[in-house]
């Protein structure tokens, strides 16, 4: 029996969709009621009636809201941003969350693209002037895109596309993304650089990251200060990606071209100076804002809820995905080791990685392992993707940055009754990380053929690549006592004396540069990373 068919199934979308949306899940039996701009007290009262509420960025649903909805099954995002969605209080309810995220790539492409001419030509400026009655031609001299470096901030969809429609404008290409193939980047004409590169190198530089702890003033005075003082800046993804009070001083001594902002720290946003400077273009936060990705966006966060209602999983969810119980209860527990072999991978490779080679053996190799390699993949892109990375969408974003995965399976885990590997692939060589679980806790036991028993609980790890000899450890110390950093752990393993070796320091808090610097110039040691955990 298709339970579409039946009218109890309830839709309350709280903040306005284009009409397109609420059709189709009309069309296929479901009762929808449109009530906008609810007050929070209004949507308390009537959550616990509705089987999913659509929202755009208007309407928060907090844990409370979520908590009252005792017959939620999905909630909708038309839109990417999850800002006002409690996903962790969503998750623990067993509520699924959808968005719609490619439907506004296009326009968010062709928005960025928009901005770009208008820095190039000083297209609201010069308008502006004649509307004022002043035909100031001279004023308004600008530049041509043919010939000129664009350099593209983060390779997602949004940034894949700016990069395709500005091809044809004969503009040089740089890419900067650690999670993007060179085949991918190659394919769109995209000559992969470090973000230094980018920066130094480029006329327009054009941000498409999401904004994560990460990349929270990705652009400040530092980044600023390598831009040629004729370079422009453009952003459209996050505000916060950009210091908007360090990107004013640039703009204000001259030290870069001017700018253009889609977006903002806080929005709306105050009253500031930066938006009477003419060498600056603002647009309140309208890259998705077209009649067609607001009606795609509507049709797809539609398609998701009746996927959901059919007991199908959404294209586009973004928390744990639908799954047989079985599946649940044989691999949930190791998707906390899947998360972190992935983590640390992603943090311990370097060069662009071509293929995820994902190793279930013992007894994890008699199961479907879908379910895993999401969770493989989730912590090896979440980090610094664009999109937000889960158990669902995973594979559609490795896909999407060209990465190919390959699944083996092995019955024999020698030392381990279970045990999950990836090796990553890269022009440079592999990295190989492995986990298992002991005593319902994730462990991760190998790092590039080194044997480690480390526990991945949050803080910080010191990875110091090393030749083995006498006072290596002791020289370590004085540069962490020195510098007052605190050590919880330590793990220390070698292939043979005297050899390649490598040591693991357990830290409460992130060490500072400096310090960094001053352990990579002991002797012998070859490398050191800070990773999160």
């Amino acid at each position: 029996m298709d339970i579409l068919n039946k009218s109890f199934m309830k839709v309350l979308v709280c903040d306005p969709i284009d009409e397109e949306g609420v059709a189709l899940l009309r069309r296929e039996g479901v009762q929808v009621d449109v009530a906008p701009h609810l007050s929070r007290d209004e949507l308390l009262q009537r959550v616990d009636d509705y089987d999913a509420l659509v929202v755009r960025s208007e309407t928060r649903l907090t844990r409370e809201v979520l908590a009252r909805g005792k017959k939620l099954q999905v909630v909708a995002r038309a839109g990417v941003g999850l800002d006002n969605i409690d996903v962790d209080a969503a998750t623990r309810q067993g509520i699924i969350v959808v968005n719609a995220p490619t439907s506004n790539t296009i326009a968010a492409a062709e928005h960025t693209l928009a901005l770009i001419l208008a820095l190039a030509r000083h297209l609201p400026q010069a308008s502006a002037e004649l509307r004022q009655g002043r035909w100031e031609r001279e004023s308004f001299m600008g530049t041509e895109l043919r010939g000129k470096t664009l350099g593209i901030v983060g390779l997602g969809r949004v940034g894949t596309e700016v990069a395709r429609r500005a091809a044809p404008f004969q503009m040089r290409l740089l890419g900067h993304d650690p999670f993007i193939s060179v085949e991918h980047a190659h394919h769109l004409g995209v000559e992969l650089v470090s973000l230094q590169e980018i920066l130094q190198r480029s006329d327009f530089v054009t941000l498409h990251v999401t904004l994560t702890s990460a990349t929270r003033h990705l652009i400040g005075a530092g980044e600023l200060s390598l831009m040629k003082p004729t370079a422009r800046l453009i952003n459209t993804s996050r505000g916060g990606v950009v210091d908007e009070e360090a990107l004013y001083g640039a703009i204000q001594e001259g030290r870069i071209g001017g700018a253009a902002l889609d977006v903002f720290t806080q929005e709306p946003p105050k009253p500031h100076p930066i938006f009477q400077d003419p060498r600056v273009i603002v647009t309140p936060h309208l890259a998705a804002s077209t009649t067609e990705a607001q009606a795609g966006v509507a049709v797809d966060v539609a398609q998701g809820i009746l996927d959901v209602f059919r007991g199908q999983a959404p294209l586009y969810g973004v928390n744990t995905p639908l799954a047989t119980p079985e599946t649940v209860a044989a691999l949930a527990p190791f998707v906390p080791v899947a998360t972190a072999v992935g983590k640390l991978a992603s943090q311990m490779t370097e060069a662009q990685p071509r293929t995820l080679e994902i190793t279930y053996s013992g007894e994890l190799a008699s199961h479907e392992a879908s379910f895993l390699n999401a969770a493989v993949l989730r912590g090896f892109l979440e980090l610094l993707t664009e999109e937000r990375v889960n158990l669902v969408n995973a594979h559609l974003v490795a896909q999407s940055r060209g990465l190919h995965i390959l699944e083996h399976k092995q019955p024999e885990a020698e030392s381990y009754t279970n045990l999950i590997t990836l090796d990553v692939h890269t022009s440079d060589g592999p990295t190989s990380i492995a986990g298992t679980l002991v005593r319902g806790q994730a462990h991760i036991v190998s790092v590039n053929a080194y044997s480690v028993d480390m526990v991945p609980t949050g803080g910080y790890w010191l990875v110091i690549s090393h030749r083995d000899r006498p006072g290596m450890i002791g020289n370590i110390g004085t540069v962490t006592g020195e510098n007052d950093i605190n050590i919880s752990s330590m793990q220390v393993s070698r292939q043979e004396a005297r050899g390649p070796a490598l040591t693991v320091l357990g830290l409460d808090e992130p060490v500072t540069e400096r310090a960094m610097q001053l352990i990579a110039q002991i002797r012998d040691i070859h490398k050191v990373r800070l990773i999160r955990v």
